[in-house]
């Protein structure tokens, strides 16, 4: 079965245009999609234009601060993850970001691997998958919770049916462990439904 994982789409918004660069080259290398904004006057308009997954956004800029975008983008998407960077990190501002649902608060200069650990993070947190591996992980986790809704049956009750833990077969539906096979097939029995129909319609 072939899996297509769409692309993770991003957006960098800084005043300064080396870093925008920068950023672009190092998260196109790692295979998102990405796009950048300089003047944060505009970051709404490409918000409404772009349909993005994840906002990279500096929180010292002149014209319009951070903050004030964030709060712009909350206006239109309540969901898009958003990740605040500043140079100057402080209590206010930091409290400010998570107020509006920022998921993240990086200080500049940034190490490369802990911010790629950030985006690992962000993306689970919002179930965006970067492999086929994970897309399949979700699409099972979401068949199984779909099914076992259906069936009125709780975690618990999936559980004594199963001989599993509720907590793995919870990480199973949230995607956040890989079932074995021998799970999946516990798992079918109890749904009474083939193995197969847990690996969803593709």
């Amino acid at each position: 079965m072939a899996i297509e994982v769409p692309a993770v789409r991003l957006l960098i918004v800084d005043d300064d245009r080396a870093i925008c660069e920068y950023m672009q080259t190092l998260l196109e290398k790692d295979g998102f999609a990405v796009q950048t904004v300089s003047d944060p006057t505009l970051v709404e308009e490409e918000v409404r234009r772009g349909d993005y997954h994840v906002i990279i956004l500096d929180l010292m800029m002149p014209r319009m601060d951070g903050i004030e975008v964030l709060r712009r983008i909350r206006g239109i998407d309540s969901d898009i993850a958003v990740v605040m960077f500043t140079a100057h990190p402080n209590l206010e501002s930091a409290v400010a970001s998570m107020k509006l649902d920022a998921v993240d608060y990086i200080k500049k200069p940034f190490n490369v691997d802990e911010f790629r650990e950030v985006l690992s993070r962000v993306m689970k947190k919002k179930g965006l998958a970067r492999t086929p591996e994970e897309q399949l992980h979700r699409i099972i986790g979401d068949t199984i919770r779909t099914m076992r809704k259906e069936k009125e049956l709780t975690l618990k009750q999936m559980s004594r049916r199963t001989g599993l833990s509720i907590s793995l077969l919870s990480q199973i539906e949230r995607a956040e462990s890989s079932p074995s096979i021998s799970s999946l097939y516990k798992i079918a029995l109890a749904l009474d439904t083939p193995i197969q129909a847990l690996f969803g319609n593709n």
